[in-house]
């Protein structure tokens, strides 16, 4: 009994020396696969991706050309990354850019374009950073947020001041945001405490005057590029004295145009063109775009519409359906766009309106509200030297065409071809040679609006009426129904009518964004014998059921009328429709905004217009100081 269990003892310790490293192995496989399962779904191996972005500032970088700048850390990087040309915020202000970032979506399609207009989002609306996490991400985004859109879930691990991807758990990857604000519009006007640039050296874009203020605003906006550098450098010198550089994706990206005025706010090109510059470590680059190269750059057309969906692209995760953008890296990348498109609404006081696209070379707007300039008179705007400046010459009738154009009354179609006219300031709208250029891009902007389902042709003060009234109901289904109940409804009733034959027809129609559009478009008209034709119809429409439509209505009456007591009906009707509380907010904005344009035509406004409410503890903080920017110019 003992001899057999020495034999056999013998053998099982000569089985195990002689398959000593295959037990090893198995049990190091059968380890290693129990540490994956016991991962989330999405951690085993994803790229690190981090976004490096700056406040107010376009392709004014060593990197795009400008000798101008000093930028010697991006302008090394990019000899190491991958440079896009032509990308665009898709909106030149930044709450809705972000919002456009953050959704996955053109903001018109939500009710979301104007600036800090905070509307719900549709429930089934997930913002990107809740996907990442899903996918096994630590996300932080230090820590600029400025979404208009409302909801319970933003998707952040840590949004803050102290948001780091530091703070991540070993073994996650992580998406962080680090902002830069100082760059930021409002540091233009400051003094820059170690001057670097040399204003009698700046280069001016032809629409601003030669003044000493502007140079030296000029030259204070690259000063503060300088720190965006000297900042961007920081935060990659973090991640490489981490070890993290041969794991991360690296973006830098501005959030619209330079804080100049016709930058910021400005519905032209210079108002949506940023840069964009991307790395990839030699780990990731087969998920790099297509073409990518090292100190290479494309003119494909990518815009913040773009940026979410390629997001997803890099961490394997499938993009939703209901996203407007394409991935142009990652597994999931799409072939080079034909378009680009934009928007503008309302800037701060200022309701607005415009649409645009570009294919790259020929960029269109098109302008709802004819009768007013791009230049609105934004108080926020005004602070700075240059646009103070060039607003009063333009008044002392002390500026060029080129010069004026930016405080005119816009017109219905703009046209520009960006290969030889960059800046902007040659309107080829009513060209011949360039009608079937005109024609094709409007088509395209059209087909987009409808595919989209742009709600831009809903006023601002019915969609917010409608999501405060209805505790919080986002303007999509709404909106949606009524596209779907009138075909192309959209595009359509932004579109110019025939006012001597359809205005009175349009005035009948049940929706009253309907009347609301055809009632600016006879605001804008300068044809006075068919504004004078339909007069009566103006002055029904005072008693419209719908209150932004009588606003409409009294602007447009207190315009085009000669007649004092159509004034006198047009300012008591507005007067009524500005006080807060007993309005919707935004109605206020528009009343106020529409009293100030006939103020400015001569019309005479009672004492009371300067006494309107100006602080009411129903405001919400972020719009308190709307109202009274209008009232201050009273």
């Amino acid at each position: 009994m003992k001899q057999s269990l020495g034999l056999a003892s013998s053998f099982l310790f000569e089985f195990m020396n002689k398959h000593f490293l295959v037990l090893l192995s198995f049990s190091s496989l059968v380890i290693a696969a129990n540490s994956v399962f016991a991962q989330s779904p999405g951690e085993a191996d994803k790229p690190n991706i981090l976004w490096i972005s700056a406040e107010d500032h376009g392709p004014h970088l060593g990197a795009y050309g400008d000798e101008y700048a000093t930028t010697p850390n991006l302008d090394a990087f990019a000899k190491r990354a991958y440079r896009y040309n032509k990308a665009s915020s898709n909106v030149p202000v930044c709450a809705p850019a972000r919002t456009t970032i953050i959704s996955g979506m053109y903001p018109p399609s939500t009710g979301s374009h104007h600036m800090r207009s905070r509307v719900p989002a549709p429930e089934w609306l997930t913002f990107y950073p809740v996907y990442l996490q899903e996918a096994g991400y630590y996300t932080s985004n230090n820590s600029k947020e400025d979404y208009n859109l409302v909801t319970d879930d933003k998707g952040w691990d840590d949004s803050s001041n102290t948001a780091h991807w530091k703070n991540a758990p070993e073994g996650k990857p992580f998406f962080s945001i680090f902002n830069f604000t100082g760059s930021h519009e409002s540091k233009i006007r400051n003094d820059h405490p170690n001057p670097k640039h040399d204003p009698a050296k700046a280069p001016l874009p032809p629409y601003h005057p030669d003044r000493i203020e502007v140079r030296k605003d000029w030259a204070q906006y690259y000063d503060r590029l300088t720190e965006a550098d000297q900042f961007f450098a920081m935060r990659l010198k973090e991640l490489e004295e981490a070890g993290l550089a041969d794991d991360t994706i690296v973006w830098y990206w501005a959030d619209h145009g330079s804080g100049m005025p016709r930058s910021k706010r400005y519905a032209g090109w210079s108002g949506l063109h940023v840069p964009l510059i991307v790395h990839f470590p030699e780990k990731w680059k087969h998920l790099a775009p297509k073409g990518y190269s090292e100190g290479g750059d494309t003119d494909r057309l990518v815009g913040f519409i773009d940026f979410p969906a390629t997001l997803l692209s890099l961490a394997g995760v499938s993009i939703p359906d209901y996203y407007h953008g394409h991935a142009f890296a990652g597994d999931q990348q799409t072939p080079d766009p034909k378009y680009s498109y934009g928007f503008r609404g309302r800037m701060d006081e200022r309701p607005d309106s415009s649409r645009m696209i570009t294919d790259g070379r020929y960029y269109l707007i098109r302008n709802h509200y004819t009768h007013i300039p791009h230049g609105q008179y934004v108080l926020y705007q005004q602070r700075t030297p240059t646009t103070a400046v060039w607003n009063q010459m333009f008044k002392d009738g002390q500026l060029n065409d080129i010069q004026s154009q930016f405080w005119k009354p816009h017109p219905r179609e703009e046209l520009f071809d960006l290969e030889n006219d960059y800046h902007g300031i040659h309107n080829l709208a009513d060209s011949k040679k360039h009608q079937s250029i005109k024609k094709r891009l409007n088509k395209a902007l059209d087909d987009h609006l409808t595919r989209t389902a742009d709600l831009g042709f809903i006023p601002e003060p019915f969609i917010q009426a409608q999501a405060k009234g209805g505790e919080g109901i986002s303007p999509v289904p709404s909106g949606r129904e009524m596209l779907k109940n009138a075909p192309d409804f959209g595009v359509s009733i932004l579109k110019e009518i025939n006012l001597g034959q359809d205005f009175a027809a349009k005035l009948k129609h049940p929706y009253s964004p309907v009347r609301y559009w055809a009632i600016m478009q006879m605001l804008g008209a300068s044809n006075q014998p068919v504004y004078a034709y339909n007069e009566h119809l103006v002055v029904n429409a005072l008693k419209d059921p719908e209150p932004i439509v009588a606003v409409a209505a009294a602007e447009c009456l207190g315009t085009h009328s000669t007649r004092k007591a159509h004034q006198e009906s047009a300012v008591s009707t507005l007067m009524q429709y500005a006080k807060f509380p007993g309005n919707e907010l935004f109605l206020t904005v528009h009343a106020l905004n529409a009293l100030e344009h006939l103020k400015d035509k001569g019309l005479e406004l009672p004492p009371e217009a300067a006494e309107l409410t100006q602080k009411h503890p129903d405001i919400p903080k972020i719009f308190d100081y709307y109202r009274p920017q209008i009232i201050e110019r009273f």
